[in-house]
């Protein structure tokens, strides 16, 4: 009984009792009358519910929100339906994908019903219903997709399950909001296959990528080759750049051939190539200079 009916039924009995202790048993009588026929014909619905009245067993209309008046013994409400918007959770388990690998698939269903009528009339219990057909509908899913597919396409996988499970549910008066797949077990075995392969793909990656930086670097060393064999001067300071960055740490001691410290004397290297000698003969094809610059008597 909902609050204003209990209310009115109070008071009612209220009156009656003050009337009869009045001395009237005659306005008693009609007051306990009148909250008995309140009390069994006025019902309420709150916002979301709606009553199915059947009359003498007949489909009578569908009340809600609100007050409203039934004929007591007539009229009967035989179900409440909820409008709205509930959840089921629902599983598959070791259902066998496309390529024959058992899994273990949770998903949950978002559904409201939007005929009362239907849904009262149609089908005896609407909400276990909804839940075997979701578990049926979700391992045809399963049933007809790869795994491959089932775990990086859950979006289209959702959405075939949402248009399945609303097709057969439709005619009950039950619409199907969404459908999400929340997770998807497989056995430990393949989980380690798969993690196998997605290391091997990875470490193939990686030297593709190595690859193509150790040729774009020997195309630099070839380019830069090339500037050095035209310009002798931008030879000599790398060479001497590099002598430099060797010997910035302290204590470190440095041994560097004879043919390595002459190629840094820009003109001993242009009489060395003017006779045509090898680099290694340069000490002793040309006379050392003095400390004054000219050759030594």
């Amino acid at each position: 009984m909902n609050p204003i009916t209990l209310f009115l039924v109070f008071i009612l009995i209220a009156g009656g009792v003050i009337a009869g202790m009045a001395g009237w048993p005659a306005a008693t009588v009609l007051l306990v009358l009148a909250a008995i026929y309140i009390s069994l014909s006025l019902k309420m619905a709150r916002a979301w519910e709606r009553f199915v009245i059947l009359r003498a067993g007949e489909f009578r209309s569908v009340r809600g929100p609100g007050l409203f008046w039934i004929l007591p013994i007539w009229d009967q409400v035989t179900q409440v339906i909820d409008q709205r918007i509930q959840t089921t959770a629902f599983n598959a388990e070791q259902a066998l994908t496309r390529d024959t690998v058992p899994v273990n698939v949770d998903a949950i269903v978002f559904w409201r019903v939007h005929d009362p009528r239907a849904a009262a009339l149609e089908i005896t219990d609407y909400r276990q219903a909804i839940d075997r057909v979701s578990q049926t509908s979700l391992r045809e899913t399963i049933g007809s997709s790869m795994l491959a597919q089932l775990l990086s396409d859950r979006r289209d996988a959702d959405e075939q399950l949402r248009i399945e499970i609303g097709s057969k549910t439709g005619t009950w008066g039950v619409e199907v909001r969404s459908v999400e797949i929340r997770d998807v077990a497989i056995p430990v075995n393949l989980q380690d296959a798969m993690s196998r392969q997605a290391q091997a793909e990875r470490e193939k990656q990686a030297r593709v990528i190595l690859g193509s930086a150790e040729a774009e670097v020997a195309a630099q060393f070839v380019a830069a080759a090339r500037t050095y064999e035209g310009e002798p001067a931008a030879f000599q300071l790398r060479a001497m750049n590099i002598i430099y960055e060797t010997t910035k740490e302290r204590g470190a001691t440095i041994l560097m051939p004879t043919s390595m410290v002459d190629a840094m004397n820009p003109a001993l290297a242009k009489a060395v190539a003017a006779r045509g000698l090898p680099p290694e003969t340069a000490t002793t094809a040309v006379p050392p200079t003095s400390a004054r610059g000219g050759p030594s008597g």
